[in-house]
């Protein structure tokens, strides 16, 4: 919505008097509800925004679980938007360019969610193996 220059229609206090017409749903919870808040439009409107970066859902669902997978940081689907975003600012940053991108959800509140909808509810031989390599450090087969 941000980027199309689609303005926001505004009751006087400034609340949305109704979805913004570009709306569309995604699997981003807490990124764009169906208006554009008007702190958001405040901070377009003084300029101060160089670039809008937008992500597709299923990209933004990828990197989460790269990062959880990869890296062990376990994080939600905005999280994994912010981190793809994050690393297309890298691909035309100076040598030098300091690029933050914070990532504070967890990703444990998805679950249940299409995030991890894919992975199995017992380990895999791969997990198995790494559990396997630490006898001291693993919980106990649970008794038949």
């Amino acid at each position: 919505m941000v980027s199309s220059g689609s303005q926001q229609e505004r009751n006087p206090d400034g609340s949305p008097a109704k979805p913004n017409p570009l709306f569309k749903p995604h699997p981003m919870q807490g990124w764009s509800p169906d208006f554009i808040p008007k702190l958001t439009a405040d901070a377009i409107d003084t300029g101060v925004i160089s670039r809008v970066i937008t992500i597709a859902g299923a990209d933004a669902m990828n990197w989460s679980r790269s990062l959880a997978q990869e890296e062990g940081i376990f994080v939600d689907i905005t999280a994994g938007g912010t981190f793809a975003g994050a690393t297309e600012v890298c691909k035309s940053a100076k040598l030098g360019d300091t690029i933050l991108a914070m990532l504070p959800d967890t990703g444990e509140r998805y679950l249940s969610t299409p995030l991890f909808g894919d992975i199995g509810f017992d380990m895999n031989e791969e997990e198995l193996k790494i559990s396997n390599s630490t006898p001291n450090h693993r919980m106990p087969p649970k008794a038949a």
